[in-house]
C-alpha cells in the first residue's frame, strides 16, 4: 500500500500466547493494511545480542549493545520484518535460545526506547495493524483504535505446547507486567476480547464490528457486506 497523508494505527496488545499474532495479521489483510508484529524486533535484538556473546540477564550490557545494533525494518508484501545489519532475522527468533532470554532484554528501557522509535518512524503515514504488549499503551498511546486479546492462562499454555515451545506463560506474565518501562497493561480506550473460547474468525469479526461502531470507513464496509 503507497504512503498516505494519515497514520491509521489498529493496536492489539495482549500476553503471551493470546492469539493476537493470528488475529492482527488476519485483520490487516481484510482491511488492506500492513502487519506488524512488535515481538519480533525485541527478538531480533535478543538474538543480536546472543550473537555477539553478551549476557542478556545483563541489563547494563545489553544496554550497550542495542545502542550498536543496526537494526532495520523490511517490509514483506504487507508484513514488516526485522533485519539485523542487513539480514533478514525471521529465520533465527523462534529459537529456545531466544525464546529463553526474551523476557529479560524487552525490559532494559534503553531497548524499548529504541524499538519504539523504530516502529513510529516506519509507520508515519501508513495504515497498520500493529500487535505487542504496549501498542495502545505507550507506542501509540493516542489511536482511538485499541484492543486486548486475553485468554484464561491454561488455554494459553495449551497453545504453546502446540507450538513445540516450552515458554512458561505465567512466568513471561509476570515479567511482561512487573518491568518498569511500559510494563503489559490493558491500555486506555482499549476494548477486551477473550479468546479462550472464541476461533479467529470469532475474534476478528469482533474486532471489526468495534472498529465499525468507531467509524473506521473499511470496517464498516467489511461488516456491510456480511
Amino acid at each position: 500500500m503507497d504512503k498516505t497523508n494519515e497514520t491509521v494505527v489498529i493496536a492489539i496488545d495482549g500476553p503471551a500466547a493470546s492469539g493476537k499474532s493470528t488475529v492482527a495479521r488476519e485483520l490487516a489483510k481484510r482491511l488492506g493494511f500492513r502487519f506488524f508484529n512488535s515481538g519480533d524486533l525485541y527478538r531480533a535484538m535478543t538474538w543480536a545480542c546472543l550473537r555477539s556473546g553478551v549476557d542478556c540477564r545483563d541489563g547494563s550490557a545489553v544496554a550497550d549493545a542495542a545502542r550498536e545494533v543496526s537494526l532495520e525494518i523490511a517490509l514483506d508484501d504487507h508484513e514488516y520484518f526485522p533485519q539485523i545489519g542487513g539480514q533478514d532475522a525471521r529465520p533465527y527468533l523462534r529459537s529456545d535460545e531466544v525464546n529463553g532470554n526474551v523476557s529479560s532484554v524487552s525490559t532494559v528501557p534503553e531497548v524499548r526506547d529504541i524499538i519504539t522509535s523504530s516502529i513510529r518512524r516506519c509507520t508515519q503515514g501508513r495504515l497498520s495493524v500493529i500487535e505487542g504488549r504496549d501498542i495502545g499503551s505507550a507506542v501509540f498511546p493516542s489511536t482511538p483504535y485499541k484492543f486486548y486479546i486475553d485468554a484464561d492462562p491454561q488455554v494459553r499454555q495449551m497453545r504453546r505446547a502446540c507450538q513445540g515451545q516450552a515458554e512458561d506463560v505465567s512466568m513471561r506474565d509476570r515479567i511482561d507486567s512487573s518491568r518498569r518501562a511500559a510494563p503489559l497493561t490493558v491500555a486506555d480506550g482499549a476494548t477486551v476480547i477473550d479468546s479462550s473460547h472464541l476461533d479467529v474468525d470469532g475474534v476478528v469479526a469482533a474486532a471489526l464490528r468495534c472498529l465499525a461502531e468507531q467509524g473506521l470507513a473499511g470496517a464498516i464496509m467489511l461488516c456491510s457486506n456480511e
